[in-house]
């Protein structure tokens, strides 16, 4: 802001020291606030695990006990040769009796039984590696025509959803997440014509529907990316019938 004091032939004035010191305080927080949280995090929920694995295992076993130092992570450890053991077991026929065996005697639990339902498909949901995992990311038009939204492709529709659509053609299950949070959004059947499916990632995907378009899987924060291949071609169809 000027005064009538001012002389309007000098250059306007730079920001001062605290100015500068200020912006430099800024810079350096943006680049180790991600830094220190997730080393934070991840320090914490190691030793998390530790305070919960190591009092199960037997004193014997813990390196403690012989070097003299209580390492932190060695209940980790302790727990991923666990969980590995536990589901190499579990692929068994003996395993899967057993599981059988168990999910039976909770079934006839009243209020264990609801837990434990809701902890399994949670855990079914989010780890398992089976064909419910997303196979592609996809543009396609929602909610009206000309309108694009990022969606990523589940499967092709079976069973009654397919036989009731009554479309020619293979009938896809798109995904369509809501921006900031991706985990909740919409579940659309399109015809495959109408799905173009993209080359980008389904993690790159989701980094664009988090950051609201600002990240773009080339790394350049608002660069457009190039149009697909696809995309030009069904552009000039619809200029050429109009």
């Amino acid at each position: 802001m000027t005064t009538p004091f001012d002389d309007p032939s000098k250059p306007p004035r730079g920001p001062g020291l605290f100015g500068r010191l200020r912006s430099s305080f800024l810079t350096g927080i943006v680049v180790i606030a991600p830094v220190g949280l997730t080393i934070w995090l991840i320090w914490t929920v190691v030793g998390w695990i530790d305070g919960f694995v190591l009092p199960l295992v037997p004193s014997n076993l813990r390196p403690e006990q012989y070097i003299g130092i209580n390492l932190r992570g060695v209940g980790l450890i302790f727990f991923l040769v666990f969980t590995v053991v536990v589901g190499w077991i579990a692929k068994g026929l003996i395993g899967r009796s057993l599981i059988r065996w168990g999910e039976t005697l909770v079934d006839r639990m009243p209020v264990i039984r609801s837990v434990y339902s809701g902890i399994k498909q949670i855990s079914e949901t989010v780890f398992a590696q089976t064909e419910r995992s997303f196979e592609k990311a996809c543009m396609v038009e929602y909610p009206r025509k000309g309108i694009w939204a990022i969606g990523f492709i589940s499967t092709q529709a079976r069973g009654e959803v397919s036989d009731r659509a009554q479309v020619a053609g293979d009938l896809m299950s798109v995904f369509i997440p809501t921006t900031p949070n991706p985990t909740s959004g919409f579940l659309l059947f399109f015809p495959r014509e109408d799905v173009i499916e993209l080359d980008m990632s389904i993690e790159d995907a989701a980094k664009l529907v988090i950051s609201a378009g600002l990240v773009y899987p080339n790394g350049a924060n608002g660069a457009p990316e190039i149009e697909p291949d696809e995309v030009k071609r069904r552009r000039k169809r619809k200029r050429a019938k109009a």
